[in-house]
């Protein structure tokens, strides 16, 4: 079961879930990270690394955010591998916490 990144991602963007994944399965967007649901070994060690608590195991995902699993599925297929850590955006604090930002997701 796939790891999958949710709502909260959407322009928090922290990377620090990158560093800890043993096959580099998150892929970077604009304002959004996702994980290759074919690549993800399950491995448990992205989901505590998240200061915005966005990755949940497949099913495990939050109800009403479903889609975001067949998205991140999608979206990984287009956007390159991240593996190293960056600075979140200087307003990441301020949207983490804000709810239904799949409006503000740039592709």
């Amino acid at each position: 079961m796939p790891f999958v990144v949710t709502d909260n991602c959407i322009k928090c963007k922290y990377t620090d879930c990158v560093e800890v994944c043993p096959v580099d399965c998150f892929h970077e967007g604009p304002n959004f990270l996702v994980i290759d649901p074919d690549e993800c070994i399950d491995c448990t060690l992205c989901e505590p690394e998240c200061p915005a608590q966005a990755i949940f195991p497949e099913d495990d995902v939050p109800a009403g955010q479903e889609h975001y699993i067949k998205l991140n599925a999608e979206l990984s297929r287009d956007w390159p591998v991240i593996a190293v850590r960056k600075d979140a955006p200087p307003d990441a604090a301020d949207w983490d916490g804000v709810k239904d930002k799949l409006k503000y997701l740039e592709k």
